[in-house]
């Protein structure tokens, strides 16, 4: 029975207030004579899991430039951007690319710009930035990421959007990238506001086509002054306007042509009949267990779509009747970052949203009929609405077989900090842990310093960056250094990861669905590009096993063909590399550092 969220709001005061009150203790950590051990040096920890702020000491230490920083003039200095987590060396260990912006009116020293940055992962816990020679350092917006093999040549490649004119980024498999916008079709004669995009084999002919948001029309050929300003008001305070009231953009789907091109097709697949839409983050999965995927779009102040795909090369919105384009009271949101999981291990896939601030973000469940149902209240991620919400997670941090939820927050107006409003500019991230019966419960204040920090965050990338199994977190905090969140105490759980290697699908096997089975529970996932707010997770799956120590069965379920390869009685603590028609071609188990 689905509960309607005012009744539940209504009776659950008291139990809120109890949840809150029993948030007492936050440990404090220092650094140890290793500089990889953490010590906790205050109260006894209240959850064996924490997660410390390492961005300095991994060599993250050059800070995000957008907008202004104690006052915002236009919307585009409040949107911010994303990041990724990508292996683009194959190493078998994940990389890093930040984002960045510009200032208004602001005239850099030659030399000094604030540029984009691709830092190598050094397999000690540190980063080495290797920007100048990789070929990927761009002065600019940039607001989106998306990482996949486009042309199957077995290297991951880069496709960046910007308010401006985006740039696909071939990897040419030697620490460098090179711009094939042009010669791929993608440039466009005028610049536009791209946010949020993903690589998806939407025909499933093993090539990667792509899917690209648009935000609204704010000309990048003609960039307003940094006097240039018009003022709207929130809550009584004179602020910058928008995006209610500027014309909203479309989206685009481009097909791959399978030499390198593509085209596009949006008009005839139907991605332009919802109309223009304030679009901020795509993410692709296959909801309705057919084999195909679809689109999902994060919508700001208008309905949000679920783009089904038809299996002709057509898709439908059908995100009213399913009941996602709106929240449970049916009213339009402030859509911004989205993720996805099965949650309740049903077999169906669920979907997270943020939204902007006095506003829930929506919990999703999908029903199996073709339909969702806006559990936000009734599994307990309904208690915070002071915060607006950008990138977000389904991972498990403790590894106990059941995906929680990540949250990172941030205020679009600084001058809120002038105001008695119990909003601040800056704020601490979320998380809500699974309990495994359909409902989370918030434990924000118990997973360590790294998620009670405040900041403005946008863009957040979920991946395990030293490969000891726990999962860490890479957080853009708006006119600071980055976070690298690193999980302390989640490998004391078991877990496995996989490593998808498509052949007659395409090679990062996007769309590729793996199951994995340990008596009654099991958990599944596909590999995906895009996602969390205009960000790239980790393409590796990874599953928490709890005290399970060999997994019963993994199946994956490869997209173009749809076979499905079973492999069982799989230790566990390993990450596995499947090649589809070939099996497990590798096993690595973590090594201690």
């Amino acid at each position: 029975m689905i509960i309607p969220r005012r009744w539940f709001l209504g009776s659950s005061l008291i139990m809120l207030g109890e949840t809150l009150l029993d948030k007492l203790t936050t440990p404090l950590w220092k650094w140890g004579e290793d500089s990889h051990i953490l010590a906790a040096i205050s109260a006894p920890a209240t959850s064996p899991v924490h997660y410390v702020d390492v961005a300095e000491q991994a060599g993250l230490k050059i800070p995000n430039v957008w907008g202004g920083v104690d006052h915002k003039r236009i919307i585009l200095e409040t949107k911010g951007s994303g990041l990724a987590f990508f292996d683009y060396d194959n190493d078998g260990w994940l990389d890093i690319y930040l984002t960045n912006g510009n200032r208004l009116g602001e005239h850099w020293p030659a030399g000094k710009e604030p540029t984009t940055h691709l830092y190598k992962n050094n397999r000690d816990g540190t980063f080495t930035d290797v920007t100048a020679r990789s070929g990927l350092g761009r002065t600019g917006w940039q607001t989106g990421v998306c990482v996949g093999d486009y042309d199957n040549d077995g290297w991951d490649d880069l496709f960046c959007t910007f308010w401006g004119h985006n740039i696909l980024f071939h990897n040419n498999g030697d620490g460098t990238f090179t711009d094939a916008t042009q010669r791929a079709g993608l440039a466009q004669a005028k610049g536009r506001w791209g946010t949020g995009a993903s690589f998806v084999d939407y025909n499933r002919d093993g090539h990667l086509d792509l899917f690209v948001c648009n935000f609204v029309h704010l000309d990048p050929d003609k960039p307003p002054s940094a006097t240039d300003a018009s003022f709207c008001q929130w809550k009584g305070v004179p602020t910058m306007c928008g995006p209610r009231g500027l014309p909203g953009d479309t989206n685009i789907l481009y097909h791959n042509n399978g030499d390198g091109t593509f085209t596009d097709v949006s008009e005839k697949a139907g991605i332009l009949k919802p109309g223009p839409r304030y679009s901020i983050t795509s993410i692709c999965y296959d909801f309705d267990n057919d084999g195909w995927p679809d689109i999902y779009v994060a919508v700001d102040s208008e309905p949000s779509i679920l783009f089904k795909n038809n299996h002709d090369g057509t898709f439908t919105d059908i995100a009213v009747m399913a009941g996602c384009a709106y929240n449970d009271d049916g009213h339009e949101q402030a859509g911004m970052g989205l993720c996805v999981a099965d949650y309740d291990c049903d077999g169906w896939f669920d979907i997270f949203k943020t939204n902007f601030a006095d506003d829930t973000c929506n919990l999703y469940h999908n029903n199996g009929d073709g339909t969702f149902s806006d559990l936000s209240f009734n599994s307990g991620v309904g208690i915070n609405n002071n915060y607006v919400a950008w990138g977000c997670g389904f991972i498990d941090y403790d590894n106990d077989g059941w995906s929680d939820i990540v949250q990172v927050n941030g205020h679009v107006y600084p001058e809120i900090d002038r105001y008695n409003f119990g909003e601040t500019f800056k704020n601490p991230r979320l998380v809500y842990k699974n309990l495994g019966n359909g409902r989370f419960k918030d434990v924000s204040s118990e997973v360590g310093p790294g998620i009670t920090a405040r900041f403005s965050s946008r863009g957040a990338a979920f991946g395990d960056y030293d490969n000891d199994g726990g999962m860490d977190m890479l957080i853009l905090n708006m006119n600071e250094l980055p976070s690298l969140l690193h999980n302390v105490g989640g490998n004391k759980q078991n877990w496995i990861k996989l490593k998808l290697i498509g052949t007659k699908c395409n090679r990062t096997a996007i769309g590729a669905r793996a199951r994995v089975i340990t008596g009654k529970h099991i958990q599944m996932d596909e590999v995906t590009s895009g996602g969390s707010v205009m960000s790239q997770n980790d393409l590796r799956l990874h599953f928490g096993l709890g005290n399970v120590e060999s997994v019963d069965a993994i199946e994956i379920k490869w997209p173009t063909t749809q076979k499905i390869e079973r492999f069982n009685q799989v230790k566990a603590n390993q990450i596995l590399t499947i090649r589809e028609g070939e099996g497990i071609i590798s096993k690595d188990k973590p090594k201690p550092r």
